[in-house]
């Protein structure tokens, strides 16, 4: 009987299908364990090797969860919406509710290929109004709250206003607009339209103006990161600053709970460290420098060195300050304004990263330093961002490389807070140094300078002391057809919460998806869903992806539950998430929504923890293993090689020549009788042009018809339209390729379907390959030829079961100390691996296992069933298959998982060294327990020993127990 992998797999695939096997539910009597993957959004394109990597690590350990006990959720489902939905229908002309239900049909379809112990009874849309009604009902929660910063949790609007009717708003700082500051009177007194506008600065949820990436050709608003030197990433699509209005998630009230949570979660330090750099917390001060020839207003900066203020030779404001305008004179206007069309084109990742060019305005305007009166010039640069800070800050050259580097660029003075006159050369001040030319801080230490100047700066009332974050508040609005509709109506142009009875607010059909005037999302273009009644619309924008990815954890733990998005049974007993594993795209934007929407819903009181991830893993990159066919093109006798323009010799029919790798340099003759053999025509024409030499060049071609580095030319003619009848130039019979390892890509034709991988070897085969190849954290290439490896393997632990004639030839019978010896290792370095994510080095010890038990031509069910149960994590097809075989007739998944005996692998024995005078001669194995004695006798007593001692008398025998021997002779 042989190893019939596709029958046996099929087979359990469809009984554990059948069984519900996977199906889990709350369990009290059980401990809980929640295993989830960051889930995928569900491309045309389908899956390539390096996407399970992740999948196949949480389901081992999952399954192996579930061996040791645990009541296991392991949940998948689909992250649906989004821009590549909608353009490629905009491409196709399909609508992308259609293309979108193809897709996450095909990734099922691959998904159960594999092997996956998923519940898919929990399995969720983000697209589904089924699920969307509760993103929106989520956002109303957020809409609905504001963070009370002196208890740093979220509380309802109501209790707010209630707070506005009682005192105003002097116990509770606006976070919109810090100047705001009204009594009850002034409350009760404003306008329904004037309460609501400032109940919009301090929800969670919140409306506002802001300048965004507008790409019209795409017909929506692009992240910092979308947008590359002014054009959009996706198509190269120009991009323009705009004003428009946007929702935000106010993010940044939570920035302290945020890195403090970061100690009471299981991430890597790396991953700590990005998410504290991207909130960037800073102590310092913000202080307001008046304007020159104003009586009261001023220029509001912020700085973490307040005691640098007597060296602040220049004022730099965001291109975008509101100021700019209003300060700018009428004889720097014209080139204010041509630097402004400049900046425009500059991305914000852009002009954060560049450090060579340094480029600059001066808008004519002055300010005064408060202590000196000294007049500060204003200018306008791109590396200041209004979005950062209060959107200016006062330059110190003497102390910061930039500041100094744009000073110089500019020609402005410098002056040197730490002594006399500035020798020219940059200076970098510490702590410690001793400020002089500084005023009432002459002779002060740095270090104490600080606190006095911010104090001062409190003392004077120009300023107070500040913490600030780099992190800003999220966009949460999207120019895009493919998204959440938002559950508001404006009424009268006012923003109002759509009744909680009224959802889902349906996503409508639409057949074109243009975006409508002035920058709005398509749904604008619907006239008849947007305009509710005369007064009444609704808003046109859609949520962002990751809406629906915020609190899709949650949904898992409760998916049919019509009445609420998760109950608080549910949500308690489930809880956090165990074990989260994703790609590091999603390490800092998607945690971070994600554990402020967790925050929010606990502080709310829906759910009663507020970290959603207790333990992170990163898994890393399965890199593509590219190859490249040599191309030949021939230059005419009067080119030169050193030119700079490549004109090559047209060759009849467009054909093109490839050439094997594997010949070394050879001559343009050589190459001509080599075409010769082929194409005698080609080789006359070439002749007659006078060839003088060739370029080559490498061309991608597809992986899936190279065999290690050996072409199949039959396959690559068939391939694409311009190879088919191209001259393949073999060495030896054969055509090879130059690999070379590169991100896994469409475009590069290096990506492996797994389908095709699981259908030639197994899914079992593949599952464990997969994990063979090295850590889950790091990235690794791909290489399909070792996955023969695996496959041998697995045959190899299939004929310790079975004989191909025999049938099974398991027996009963007491394991001998050597099986167990081997089996006790095995359950003891899997169980560590296991625990640990170092599925490579369990693969490895699996293989050794089998190895040593098939030396000992071990067959015993003793010994064999455990080391199954170990197996049934990695490939559960097989170790199920012999596990029935063996006679059991419950399922392996729910076998108890073998308990390691010390024991059994403790020496009873110790090889000893044995040395004459220090020198060692031999090795003699003795008992641990045995005593000096009769070690002593037996050692003098053998032949080796007797013959370096060469007769002398032994003075004495030193025996040190579990180490060495020595004689001294």
């Amino acid at each position: 009987m042989e190893y019939n992998f596709r029958a046996i797999e099929k087979k359990w695939q469809h009984s554990w299908s059948e069984s519900k096997a996977y199906r889990v539910g709350i369990n009290s009597q059980k401990p809980k364990c929640y295993v989830l993957d960051m889930f995928p959004y569900p491309s045309g394109a389908g899956l390539h090797v390096g996407h399970p990597l992740g999948y196949i690590s949480s389901d081992i350990y999952a399954r192996y969860k579930r061996l040791k006990g645990f009541n296991v959720l392991h949940p998948m489902g689909w992250d649906a919406f989004g821009l590549p939905a909608e353009q490629y229908a905009l491409e196709t002309g399909q609508h992308p509710a259609v293309t979108t239900a193809v897709n996450i049909a095909s990734f099922r379809k691959q998904l159960d290929n594999i092997g996956f112990c998923f519940d898919w009874e929990r399995e969720v849309n983000t697209s589904s109004a089924d699920y969307y009604k509760w993103t929106q009902w989520l956002f109303l929660q957020l809409f609905d709250s504001w963070l009370d910063r002196n208890i740093q949790k979220a509380k309802r609007i109501p209790e707010l206003i209630a707070s506005f009717e009682k005192e105003g708003n002097a116990a509770h700082e606006c976070p919109g607009d810090r100047s705001l500051s009204f009594s009850a009177q002034d409350w009760k007194g404003y306008s329904e339209a004037r309460q609501r506008e400032i109940l919009m600065h301090y929800r969670i949820a919140f409306l506002a103006y802001a300048e965004v990436n507008w790409c019209a050709a795409l017909g929506t608003v692009l992240a910092n990161d979308e947008v590359v030197n002014g054009v959009s990433e996706r198509g190269g699509h120009p991009v323009v600053k705009k004003k428009m209005r946007q929702w935000f998630l106010r993010i940044t009230e939570y920035a302290n709970r945020l890195l403090e949570g970061l100690e009471n979660v299981n991430y890597s330090e790396a991953m700590k460290e990005m998410q504290r750099n991207w909130i960037g917390k800073s102590q310092g001060a913000e202080i307001t420098f008046r304007f020159e020839g104003s009586d009261g207003e001023g220029l509001r900066v912020y700085t973490t060195r307040p005691d640098t203020i007597f060296g602040v030779d220049f004022m730099v404001v965001a291109p975008e300050h509101e100021q700019v305008a209003k300060i700018t004179t009428a004889e720097n206007k014209t080139a204010v304004d041509k630097y402004l069309d400049y900046v425009q084109s500059r991305s914000e990742r852009e002009r954060m990263a560049e450090v060579k060019q340094i480029t600059g305005c001066f808008t004519g305007a002055y300010v005064l330093n408060p202590f000196n009166g000294k007049r500060i010039p204003v200018w306008i640069s791109e590396y200041v961002l209004a979005g950062y800070g209060t959107g200016a800050i006062m330059a110190v050259p003497c102390g910061d490389q930039r500041d100094f580097g744009f000073a110089k660029h500019f020609n402005i003075p410098i002056t040197n807070i730490l002594g006399a006159a500035f020798d020219g050369a940059e200076a970098n001040p510490t702590k410690d140094a001793v400020l002089q030319n500084s005023d009432f801080l002459n002779g002060v230490p740095m270090r104490q300078a600080m606190e006095i100047v911010a104090d001062k700066v409190e003392a004077m009332g120009i300023g107070k002391k500040q913490t600030n974050f780099r992190m800003r508040d999220a966009g949460f609005s999207r120019q895009r057809y493919w998204g959440e509709p938002f559950p508001i109506v404006y009424k009268n142009g006012i923003p109002y919460a759509v009744a909680e009875s009224e959802l889902p607010v349906e996503l409508p059909h639409v057949d074109t998806y243009k975006p409508g005037e002035d920058g709005e999302g398509p749904l604008a273009n619907i006239t008849d869903w947007v305009n509710i009644d005369a007064n009444t619309k609704r808003e046109t924008n859609t949520m962002p992806g990751y809406a629906g990815s915020s609190w899709y954890f949650l949904r898992y733990a409760d998916p049919s539950n019509k009445e609420e998005f998760a109950s608080r049974a549910a949500t308690d007993y489930w809880n956090q998430v165990d074990v989260y594993i994703g790609g590091t795209e999603h390490a800092v934007g998607h945690l971070l929504y994600s554990r402020l929407w967790t925050k929010v819903l606990c502080d709310l009181g829906y759910i009663g923890f507020d970290e959603p991830y207790k333990k992170l893993i990163n898994q890393g990159m399965i890199q593509g293993s590219s190859r490249f066919a040599k191309r030949l093109r021939f230059m005419h006798s009067d080119h030169k090689p050193e030119a700079d323009e490549i004109d090559p010799i047209t060759l009849p029919d467009n054909k093109q020549v490839f050439i094997s790798s594997s010949f070394g340099d050879i001559k343009i003759k050589h190459i001509i009788e080599l075409i010769r053999e082929q194409d005698a025509s080609l080789a006359e024409f070439l002749n007659s042009m006078d060839v003088n030499y060739v370029i080559e060049s490498y061309i991608h071609v597809d992986v899936n018809f190279v065999d290690g580095v050996v072409m199949d030319v039959n396959a690559a003619r068939k391939w694409k339209s311009d190879f088919e009848n191209a001259i393949f130039l073999l060495q030896d019979g054969q055509f090879t390729c130059k690999s070379e390892v590169e991100k896994m890509s469409k475009s590069k034709y290096n990506t492996v379907n797994p389908d095709v991988l699981v259908d030639k070897y197994g899914a079992d085969t593949f599952r464990m390959y997969e994990m063979f190849l090295g850590p889950v954290e790091q990235s690794k290439p791909w290489d399909t030829k070792g996955i023969e490896g695996v496959h041998r393997f697995l045959k190899k632990l299939w004929r310790l079961f079975v004989d191909e004639q025999k049938g099974l030839i398991v027996k009963d019978g007491e394991a001998t100390p050597e099986e167990l010896k081997i089996l006790h290792k095995t359950i003891q370095k899997i169980d560590s691996d296991t625990e640990n994510f170092s599925y490579n080095t369990a693969v490895s010890q699996f293989m050794i296992c089998v190895n040593e038990l098939s030396s000992l031509k071990s067959n015993k069910r003793s010994v064999l069933e455990p080391v199954l149960i170990l197996l049934t994590p990695y490939a559960p097809h097989i170790a199920e298959e012999l596990w029935h075989m063996l006679g059991n007739t419950t399922s392996i998944l729910d076998a108890a998982y073998p308990v390691f005996e010390e024991k059994y692998v403790k020496e009873n024995a110790f090889n000893y060294p044995i040395a004459v005078n220090g020198k060692t001669r031999t090795e003699l194995s003795f008992p641990l327990d045995a005593d000096n004695a009769a070690i002593e006798q037996t050692i003098l007593a053998n032949e080796v020993v007797q013959k370096w001692i060469e007769g002398k008398p032994v003075k004495k025998v030193v025996i040190v127990k579990g180490r060495m021997i020595n004689i001294v002779v």
